[in-house]
């Protein structure tokens, strides 16, 4: 049997185990130290942003924003619908009320005009949006200067999720500082990983101290254990920064290998009939997380759920796209606005193999298994 070949594995740089031992050598074993400060401070820069708290989970980090945001019970916070469902759960943990927005077709991220009529829906119903959720889906930038536009124009503080999109950037600008408030991932299947992880990134210095006092069960300055908010336990601990210090290191060589692997397919499959990929518009840079294609069955003459049963058969991981929100049992009661672009690129689309640890022995493992299925 073939070697699994898996979606997105995680891919360490080589100074990863001589950072980690320093942390042990030192006994800076637990939550917060001088691992945590300087990837807080490489982030910043790569992001271009003032100040960065690193923290358990891009979940927490987006839980924080909209927590430092003041969402309560019953807000309305517009939130794009094709997405990880973390993107949208911490709407319900503050008892906020999510109302989820199409795509549009180029970047398949939120669609402006989608945006805009939610905002003029609530608004009639005497409900003012009080944030927007973007995502910039398998690392390709959204729409940011309609999108933004929109958050001025209707005064909506923005959240920019970039838990995909660490090393892209939109017209020369760094994902992850192009908002209010952006959040990171650093999961094991992300470009870059600290096992599990995230960051809250802002250019409001003092939003993210806040974050910081959040993040550390809300503890009062004072002798003894004293609170005066709710706090929480979200915290990067010392030994998976220094994790991430060294993954910092090779980030531009994990996302030109990314890129280099989706010019690769794309070459591979440009005469297959019914493929299309996700595009790149002009001033969009995206770091090609994940290489995913689309597939019609009527000119492919097969779908996407009958070719991921093949790769499968191979040993070969591939993965449909992020089933929308408005589709998901857990949040059919709440409302959607837009057309179907959505709901298609999720019944059409699907993830190959873009790991930046992917041989090419194994990548051309993964173009033959395709073009066995789709003939030119």
């Amino acid at each position: 049997m073939n070697n699994k070949i898996w979606l997105s594995p995680p891919h360490m740089g080589g100074q990863e185990p001589s950072l980690v031992q320093a942390v042990f050598d030192s006994n800076w074993i637990a939550p917060l130290g001088p691992m945590v400060d300087a990837f807080e401070q490489t982030l910043a820069k790569q992001t271009n942003a003032k100040a960065v708290a690193a923290l358990n989970s891009g979940t927490s980090a987006l839980h924080l924003a909209l927590i430092l945001l003041g969402i309560q019970q019953n807000d309305v916070v517009l939130c794009q619908s094709l997405t990880f469902s973390a993107s949208a759960n911490p709407i319900i943990y503050q008892g906020a009320e999510p109302v989820f927005i199409d795509s549009e077709k180029d970047t398949w991220n939120m669609c402006p005009e989608a945006l805009e009529s939610a905002i003029k829906q609530c608004q009639a119903k005497g409900k003012q949006p009080k944030a927007i959720i973007v995502v910039h889906l398998y690392g390709m930038p959204a729409n940011m200067q309609a999108i933004k536009a929109l958050s001025d124009q209707y005064g909506i503080p923005l959240i920019e999720d970039a838990a995909e999109a660490l090393g892209s950037s939109y017209r020369g600008e760094a994902c992850g500082g192009l908002a209010q408030f952006g959040v990171l991932s650093f999961n094991g299947n992300k470009i870059i990983t600290t096992s599990g992880g995230g960051a809250l990134v802002s250019n409001n210095e003092e939003a993210i101290q806040q974050a910081r006092f959040l993040a550390t069960q809300a503890r009062d300055q004072a002798p003894h254990y004293q609170h005066s908010h709710i706090g929480y336990n979200y915290r990067m601990s010392n030994v998976l920064a220094a994790i991430g210090v060294g993954q910092m290191q090779v980030l531009n060589e994990r996302v030109q290998k990314r890129r280099a692997i989706f010019h690769a397919y794309q070459h591979a499959f440009k005469d297959l009939p019914g493929i299309q990929f996700q595009a790149e518009p002009e001033g969009h840079y995206s770091n090609r997380w994940l290489t995913c294609l689309l597939i019609d069955p009527a000119q492919a003459g097969i779908d996407t759920n009958a070719l991921r049963l093949h790769l499968d058969s191979l040993n070969i991981e591939s993965r449909p796209l992020w089933k929308p929100m408005h589709l998901q049992p857990v949040f059919q009661q709440h409302s959607y606005v837009g057309g179907e672009v959505a709901e298609q690129l999720f019944n059409q689309g699907l993830c190959l193999p873009s790991g930046s640890s992917l041989t090419n022995a194994d990548h051309e493992r993964v173009i033959t298994a395709v073009l066995e299925q789709i003939k030119a």
